[in-house]
């Protein structure tokens, strides 16, 4: 049942559907980011503000910028107000909102967004802000945009805006109602999340332990010599790269093998590599082979990390570098290893650049690298250790990412059961 027929067919009679423009004032903002000599300065409330925060206080950290006096008369915000977005790359995010609860005389809306200020003897900001929280009542302003690549909503579209409109101590209490539920929703998501990063930061130690000082609590200990490193088992070996790897620089014939990226390597997405007004090679002849069990390195994202063993045979781009590390060393070994962010950050201490984000590691500071080099049955058992132990975490990790999604569903059912009359809030 959509929430048209729910208004017709099931709502108390002191409950009545209105258009939004008959509850509330609205309008377009054009204010946009830039700063102008003869302008006010302002603090910007911008889409961001919006999308990422349901509650907008003085707190948050603004924009800088600048507006005419007729513009922040316009579009200056008041306590109470509700702010959508309006422009979007994609058309469910069109009409995310937030409410201003707390202002100042320089806070202005900005572009891309639109204002709704309640009619103050028929309509709670409180109560519209979690009408527009409701999947339901949103949706129709996710129909009423336009676009194909961008999504804009117009600005006739949000007066249409189908809404249920009880009476105002209703409408009060729906809101009181919410504010105390979702509360509690969210302080459970918050410890959640808590746990996730703890999780993360156990996973993280872990392999890096394993890595590093091996499996054995008894053993012997000595200075590695390497400051990245520090102390290691006595017993082990620490060898420049120069020494463990050899550079593949063979060719694809056809490029008909598949490639390989930094996600598939890593789950690294640099921007490159997002889904952006990507375009492909003509041809990927003459791209670098690569096996199964040889180290792949982005020489242009080395310092972020964007390295690891590649899991087949196949081909990378030229921005990339292949070594084939010699039968002492476990490529499984190899790939846990160069995924520690202290070895990252050693590859970028022998990269070359002047800015961090042009950074090149090329293979003569690659070989520069020292590192740990235990016995190669060590090396099997430390990886075997590592896939048990991360295993259990990750199955940790999944369950409660499976907990949060069921919370935040559970918020959103109940929210839009609240300000429909489905439940006597």
């Amino acid at each position: 049942m959509n929430f048209s027929e729910h208004m017709e067919g099931s709502q108390s009679p002191v409950w009545e559907s209105k258009p939004l423009k008959a509850v509330s004032n609205y309008s377009v903002s054009n204010v946009d980011k830039f700063t102008t000599d003869n302008e006010i300065p302002i603090r910007l409330c911008n889409y961001t503000d919006v999308y990422n925060h349901e509650f907008i206080r003085l707190d948050l950290d603004f924009m800088q910028a600048t507006a005419t006096a007729d513009e922040i008369r316009k579009f200056g915000l008041l306590v109470n107000d509700v702010i959508i977005t309006k422009d979007s790359e994609s058309w469910d995010d069109i009409g995310i909102p937030a409410i201003v609860q707390e202002t100042a005389a320089d806070l202005v809306c900005g572009y891309h967004l639109a204002v709704l200020r309640p009619m103050s003897d028929r309509l709670r900001g409180r109560y519209l802000f979690r009408c527009l929280q409701a999947k339901e009542i949103r949706t129709q302003l996710e129909l009423a945009s336009t676009g194909v690549t961008r999504f804009g909503l117009p600005k006739d579209a949000i007066g249409k805006l189908l809404l249920p409109v009880p009476p105002l101590d209703r409408q009060d209490a729906i809101a009181d109602f919410l504010d105390y539920e979702t509360a509690k929703i969210d302080a459970l998501i918050a410890a959640k999340e808590r746990l996730l990063g703890i999780l993360a930061e156990k996973r993280r130690a872990l392999i890096a332990h394993a890595i590093k000082r091996g499996l054995n609590p008894d053993v012997h200990y000595r200075d590695s010599g390497i400051s990245w490193l520090g102390t290691i088992p006595a017993h082990w070996k620490t060898e420049r790269t120069k020494w463990l790897f050899h550079e593949r620089d063979e060719r694809s014939e056809t490029g008909d093998e598949e490639l390989l990226t930094v996600s598939h390597l890593t789950g690294v997405t640099p921007r490159s590599e997002k889904n952006v007004n990507m375009f492909e090679a003509e041809t990927t002849k003459g791209y670098k082979l690569c096996c199964a069990g040889d180290l792949v390195i982005n020489t242009l994202w080395a310092w972020m990390g964007a390295m690891g063993v590649s899991p087949v045979n196949g081909i990378a781009s030229p921005a990339y570098n292949v070594y084939t590390p010699n039968k002492h060393l476990d490529p499984a070994y190899v790939d846990a290893l160069v995924r520690i962010p202290v070895f990252a950050q050693e590859a970028t201490r022998f990269s070359k650049g002047v800015w961090s984000s042009r950074l090149r590691l090329y293979p003569e500071g690659f070989f520069e690298i020292w590192m740990p080099a235990p016995p190669l049955e060590e090396q099997r058992a430390i990886v075997a250790h590592i896939k048990c132990e991360t295993a259990k975490l990750d199955a940790m990790r999944d369950a409660t990412e499976k907990t949060i999604g069921l919370l935040k569903e559970r918020r959103a059912a109940l929210i839009a059961a609240a300000v429909t009359g489905q439940i006597d809030a």
